[in-house]
């Protein structure tokens, strides 16, 4: 069924250095715009992002620094950017947490003031969570085809969930998980050893400030350091541990936190 449009869609997706809006830069956009007369015009560019991409999302998009060494800078595209953007409405998958805040950015950074306040936004990743429901009740029905009587108690929760696990061993016994990232987690089969690698096996602490990285290493999965080894951020900033270790966080965070402190000085003992 065909989109009616008042205005130009522009669907865009970007691929950055990172997933911090103020920190990362762009390294690809690319857009198609959805003419109202039917028209559909596609553009990709690499983007040369000035910091060096860290390998980290290079592994999950594909695009090292070798690749966009010779590739426009943001500033040198902007403008044209631009003017193919003006006049266009905007949509994406997550556009509104992520590839717009980032895309402000980038033309700030550039002196450039890219209004989007007039523009009308539509979010596919939005959507998709409004019309497919998480919920357990959701779930219920999609796996096992019941309704959930007595949802949010306890006990019919409990016993909702318990089928749905099982249910869900059944449904994909024997095919293989990859996460958002592309990294393989395991195999679904009728072992909890299996059903573990896919839920839970990254997790350093339980409220996941830290995880663990491809190589099995732990980082940190928020703030500015992000990404960055756990052992380096606590070696190269001495107070960050401290700061941790007072603020709000749960006791199992700090605890874990210190194993890997402990763990680090004693290594460097030995």
């Amino acid at each position: 069924m065909p989109l009616h449009l008042r205005n130009p869609l522009t669907v865009f997706d970007l691929e950055t250095t990172g997933t911090s809006i103020v920190s990362d830069r762009i390294v690809e956009i690319s857009v198609v715009k959805l003419m109202p007369n039917g028209e559909e015009i596609v553009k990709t560019h690499k983007i040369n992002p000035t910091i060096p991409i860290p390998i980290e999302s290079s592994l999950i998009h594909g695009i090292y620094d070798k690749d966009v060494k010779d590739s426009p800078t943001f500033k040198s595209i902007a403008k044209s950017l631009a003017k193919f953007l003006e006049g266009s409405d905007l949509g994406g998958f997550n556009v509104l947490k992520f590839d717009i805040p980032l895309l402000v950015e980038e033309f700030l950074r550039v002196g450039m003031d890219f209004d989007v306040s007039k523009r009308k936004v539509v979010d596919a990743q939005k959507i998709f969570h409004m019309m497919e429901k998480r919920t357990l009740s959701a779930a219920y029905n999609f796996y096992c085809g019941k309704v959930l009587e007595g949802a949010h108690s306890a006990e019919a929760d409990t016993l909702a969930t318990a089928e749905v696990i099982k249910a869900q061993v059944d449904r994909y016994d024997g095919q293989e998980v990859v996460d958002n990232l592309g990294k393989k987690l395991g195999t679904v089969t009728q072992e909890v050893d299996s059903l573990h690698n896919i839920s839970a096996s990254n997790l350093v602490d339980l409220a996941g400030r830290m995880v663990l990285n491809q190589n099995g290493e732990p980082v940190f999965n928020f703030g500015k350091h992000r990404h960055k080894l756990v052992v380096d951020v606590l070696s190269q900033e001495k107070g960050y541990y401290d700061w941790m270790m007072k603020g709000d966080f749960p006791q199992d965070t700090k605890r874990k936190l210190t194993e890997i402190k402990l763990k680090g000085l004693s290594k460097l003992g030995g």
